[in-house]
């Protein structure tokens, strides 16, 4: 194949993505990664002041942002989370579920309440927004169809002590999305999951002081394998990329 004849790969200029817990760590450098590519961005936190502050980085830069603030968890909140964005910027052609938690204990000090908590904002968090943004995204990038990412974890594919519910609520995003690629493809909406592995952020950093990082990775790697994903030319789709540290032995 000369060079003339190769695919199209898709362009995300003037796209409109919704990232959510976009107010730091890896959602923050999504965010930056999107808008450095041409997308404008919803930045959806469940703190104001993080979300307004990436948001004002995105806009300082040359970008456009609009902050959210946004319990991905309430279908209310999200539904019109998503009327704001698309009576803002007229579409919505991207979506990120990024938001993510973690309580890290023994099933038996495990309390019910963090158990519904971290499946709440992991597993039922993405369902909502897929579920209240499926209709914009169908209509998305132009009318051919828009795209999810879920940002998963190697914690889908090894388990080791403490960490039930983030594990239950990982493994099931992963099914979730396989069944949403499988389901939405007949629309034109391409869902692809993303399993990450240990990041340099505060989701690893504030809860494990001590924690070795040169066996982690930079976040902005990880958000340019996102935007990478975004940029398949239009007829392929990835349903599920791993991205690992080199050093890093969670998986395999």
């Amino acid at each position: 194949m000369t060079r003339s004849q190769a695919p199209e790969m898709t362009q995300l200029q003037d796209q409109v993505a919704l990232v959510t817990g976009a107010g730091r760590g890896l959602g923050a450098q999504i965010a930056h990664a999107l808008a450095d590519a041409g997308c404008r961005v919803a930045v959806a936190d469940l703190d104001r002041g993080l979300a307004e502050r990436v948001a004002g980085e995105i806009d300082k830069a040359g970008g456009h942002a609009l902050p959210l603030v946004l319990d991905v968890a309430d279908a209310a909140a999200a539904r019109q989370a998503v009327e704001r964005i698309v009576s803002h910027f007229g579409s919505l052609d991207i979506l990120i579920n990024n938001a993510g938690t973690d309580v890290t204990k023994p099933i038996d000090e495990l309390a019910l309440e963090e158990w519904d908590r971290v499946l709440a904002i992991n597993l039922r968090g993405p369902f909502v927004l897929c579920k209240v943004a499926l209709e914009a995204l169908k209509r998305g990038d132009r009318g051919r169809g828009g795209q999810i990412v879920n940002v998963a974890s190697t914690a889908a594919k090894r388990c080791w002590p403490n960490a039930s519910a983030y594990h239950a609520s990982k493994w099931g995003l992963v099914g979730l999305s396989h069944a949403l690629h499988a389901e939405l493809r007949p629309h034109g909406v391409r869902v692809s999951t993303l399993v990450a592995g240990g990041m340099r952020t505060p989701f690893l950093l504030d809860r494990f002081p001590g924690i070795d990082e040169t066996k982690l990775q930079d976040p902005a790697n990880v958000a340019l394998a996102v935007r990478f994903l975004l940029t398949m030319p239009r007829e392929s789709v990835i349903p599920e990329l791993m991205v690992l540290p080199v050093q890093e032995t969670s998986w395999p």
